[in-house]
């Protein structure tokens, strides 16, 4: 199941069909995100010589030779130097493109980190300390999302307000619900957010924001633009997402007798509380007799708390919010004899440790106890790939090259 929802949402797969006619101009590609590089390889196998641009990406990301492209490689999931200078980058192509061009943006997961240029008065420190803390609190995608395009030159819409040529942008989203607006912190789109919700997303949270942070959030001048001029020559185009991976999968089960109930693409919240209520779901099928599988995806969250949190060091286990949310699957169902699952990120890097996920089987917890391992206390610790490293299930990929967020599925099979 996880390979046949990989595959469905790799570029080659889903770019076909959405390319827009070439200009009389000139084609400037902009690929961001984790799928940036397969993006623009297949933007050049349908173009040809007559496209040309930068390719952003992640640093662990190989940045293969294309020709007419630069490879920007950049940090995630919290910027650094060369987030700065793509940024700075992909506004220059922007800004020296005409009317008789054409930009396009190839957007995926990833992009808000590997594309960072702070607004006035706000450092690189400030903004990575920020990114820290913003990631250990338990925020969603949307309200961290939301606080980024307040204090960037190149989100909220920033970067199509740049060209002078039309916009049209396609997206693998990776974000629950598929807002353009929060897909790489929507850097082509109109952002109807305000400066208020940004603060109210700091004080909502308790983040203790450095003063340039707070100061910036309370300047007019880094309002979300509402721009309506010329909106009409820009496209936004999703092209894959969540629920595209949960189809594939639920395709493969029905090729394989199993009966998929789909729970959708937009779940969200503390990963062991969703993973409570999966096992109790999946308590009650493994009662009926039924084979079934549960499919879900979103993006669920960990609170690590300040004690926790990479602002303030490794002092507790590696671990990423799939692989939390699968120790605590096993422990709500308590070793269940005709119940295995799996829960990893689509990009292939789930939290730290450097593994994907992670997959249950009845034997989890009976293999734990004989290693002499706590189960509950390494989920309180959220040591979670140390507890699936151990014991045997910690799923390692390495970057996948795509991006729709969390995939799992949790097979009932009496």
């Amino acid at each position: 199941m996880w390979r046949a929802a990989l595959e469905a949402v790799r570029p080659s797969a889903c770019l076909p069909g959405h390319w827009p006619p070439a200009p009389a101009g000139r084609l400037a590609v902009i690929a961001c995100g984790k799928a940036a590089a397969g993006m623009a390889a297949a933007a050049a196998a349908h173009y040809g010589n007559h496209c040309e641009g930068i390719v952003i990406l992640p640093a662990v990301q190989e940045a293969a030779g294309l020709p007419g492209f630069c490879f920007l490689p950049a940090s995630h999931p919290v910027p650094d130097a060369r987030s700065v200078a793509a940024a700075r980058a992909a506004l220059a192509l922007a800004a020296g493109l005409a009317g008789d061009d054409l930009l396009l943006v190839l957007l995926s997961g990833g992009g808000s980190s590997l594309m960072c240029l702070p607004v006035a008065g706000v450092t690189l420190a400030d903004k990575q300390s920020l990114s820290r803390q913003l990631l250990a609190s338990g925020a969603t995608i949307q309200e961290i999302n939301c606080v980024r395009k307040h204090l960037s030159a190149v989100k909220g819409g920033r970067l199509a307000r740049a060209s002078a040529a039309p916009v049209v942008t396609l997206a693998i989203s990776d974000v629950p619900g598929d807002d353009p607006g929060t897909i790489a912190s929507g850097p082509t789109v109109p952002d109807d957010s305000t400066l208020a919700d940004a603060r109210n997303v700091l004080d909502r949270y308790r983040i203790d924001a450095r003063t340039a942070i707070r100061a910036a959030l309370s300047d007019p001048a880094n309002e979300s633009p509402r721009w309506e001029a010329g909106i009409d020559r820009h496209r936004f185009r999703r092209v894959a997402g969540g629920m595209t991976a949960l189809r594939a999968a639920a395709d493969w089960c029905r090729n394989h007798g199993i009966q998929p109930l789909v729970l959708g693409d937009r779940l969200q919240g503390d990963a062991g509380v969703l993973a409570r209520d999966h096992a109790e779901r999946a308590l009650h099928l493994a009662k009926s007799g039924r084979t079934a599988c549960l499919l879900s995806g979103g993006e669920t969250s960990v609170a690590l708390g300040p004690e926790g949190g990479p602002e303030h060091g490794p002092s507790r286990g590696n671990g990423g919010r799939n692989s939390e949310y699968a120790l605590a699957l096993a422990i709500a169902l308590d070793g269940h004899p005709a119940i295995w699952a799996l829960a990893a990120d689509t990009d292939g890097i789930d939290g730290t440790g450097g593994h994907s996920g992670a997959r249950v089987d009845p034997h989890t917890l009976a293999r734990a106890q004989r290693a002499g391992l706590q189960a509950g206390d390494c989920l309180r610790r959220h040591d979670s790939a140390g507890f699936f490293e151990e014991v045997g299930g910690l799923l390692v990929e390495g970057a996948t090259g795509t991006n729709v967020n969390d995939f799992r599925a949790i097979l009932i099979n009496p």
